[in-house]
């Protein structure tokens, strides 16, 4: 489960898509830059299941930003 899940958008005019993201995963800060293709560019290390982390990402911006 993701803990403490931020994004913001990565310009200042936010009608240019992609957002900064930052959450806790098994006590570990993780950050990471999300995509409009739904990629994400990771800035820290990699999450060890990064399958598992990659789709509640996609959920939790599918509710935040698309719904």
């Amino acid at each position: 489960m993701l803990q403490h899940f931020k994004f913001t958008p990565m310009f200042e005019n936010t009608q240019l898509p992609g957002w900064n993201i930052s959450f806790y995963y098994k006590n570990e800060r993780i950050t990471g830059e999300y995509h409009p293709d739904g990629t994400i560019a990771w800035g820290s290390r990699q999450p060890e299941d990064e399958e598992a982390v990659k789709k509640m990402v996609h959920e939790l911006m599918l509710y935040h930003v698309y719904d």
